[in-house]
């Protein structure tokens, strides 16, 4: 009987959906077959495992840009997922694209990120080189949220989910029209195009807040002079340039525009940020130390192994457990008598 509620949906996704937009009921599937939800869609569980997930819940405690900021309006990585999927979904929506796909994509595109942000991602990575790893030889966060729900979670979610999340970033490079391009669905796109316009605006938000940029050069006008009108110049414009077509775009003149934002605040922010704040070269030592400290053997909990389990545990931390575990290994606790 609850089966027919799924059949349901599915039909429906075939009535209302863009012929473009991913239909459950043709998914490529699980790495593992499992049974059908009477009620929810694969995509749907999809969304449900990742957001029931304990990697989901530790980016309430990680770092966006700013570390352990003194205010309680300053991002953190849950915060900017949780952006990322209200820019993506509003984009799908008006697209008719699959919303329960678009949604699990973005709430899982940053489940590898590592404490401290970037710099994390940053030490960790040159710890590894330091180290001289075979394998792990290097660490990008797209690459370890794939690991985190491939084997440390084990959500056997299905493969247009995987492929999503394993394709949302582009780091420093820019935005280009081959980016709206379905790689594996429009529904991924519309994640990475939402990743890009979420942060850039988010973080010029916080950058505001903290002081460290006083306002936006007038050369940036056209995106808009607020927040909310940024957002809002660029999501209808992907939505104008992208009705009844297999890809997702952006106006020549704002994709010109936001990839040179993107230039501005890695210059006056993200590459900024860590000269004005030296404990940020601390964070990244911090890292280093606990990943070379758990590759020696024996120092790892049970379920840990070798360099790639020590990549799994220190990436995994948030912030302040990071802090605290590297205190009660490396910082003589005062004496007690007995």
């Amino acid at each position: 009987m609850l089966q027919a509620i799924r059949l349901q949906t599915e039909s429906r996704e075939h009535e209302f959906l863009s012929i473009y937009a991913a239909k459950a009921n043709e998914s490529k599937g699980r790495v593992v077959p499992q049974e059908d939800d009477p009620v929810r869609t694969c995509f749907q569980r999809d969304r449900d495992r990742i957001l029931h997930s304990k990697a989901f819940r530790r980016l309430k405690h990680k770092t966006q840009v700013f570390i352990d900021p003194r205010g309680d309006h300053y991002r953190t990585r849950l915060t900017h997922t949780l952006e990322v999927s209200q820019v993506a979904r509003t984009i799908g929506r008006a697209l008719r694209l699959n919303e329960d796909l678009i949604e699990a994509i973005a709430i899982g595109h940053d489940l590898g990120h590592p404490p401290f942000g970037h710099a994390g991602e940053r030490a960790i990575d040159e710890a590894l080189q330091m180290i001289g790893s075979a394998s792990p030889d290097r660490f990008h966060h797209s690459e370890q949220s794939l690991r985190v729900i491939d084997v440390l979670e084990d959500l056997n979610l299905s493969e247009e989910t995987r492929l999503g999340i394993g394709g949302h970033s582009k780091g420093r490079s820019d935005l280009s029209a081959s980016d709206g391009e379905p790689v594996s669905t429009l529904e991924a796109a519309v994640v990475r195009m939402s990743d890009r316009i979420a942060y850039l605006n988010h973080d010029i938000d916080d950058a505001l807040r903290s002081g460290i940029i006083e306002n936006v050069p007038d050369e940036f006008a056209a995106l808009g002079t607020t927040y909310k009108q940024r957002l809002s110049i660029l999501v209808e414009d992907i939505i104008q340039q992208s009705l009844n077509v297999p890809s997702i775009n952006i106006s020549p003149k704002f994709l010109a525009k936001m990839n040179l934002l993107k230039e501005w605040m890695f210059d006056n922010v993200y590459l900024r940020y860590p000269i004005l704040y030296t404990d940020i070269a601390k964070a990244e030592n911090m890292l280093k130390e606990l990943l070379v400290y758990y590759t020696e053997p024996g120092n790892l909990p049970e379920g840990f192994e070798g360099t790639q389990g020590a990549v799994d545990y220190v990436s995994g931390m948030t912030d302040r457990f990071a802090i605290e575990n590297y205190e009660s290994i490396k910082i003589p606790l005062k004496w007690s008598q007995l």
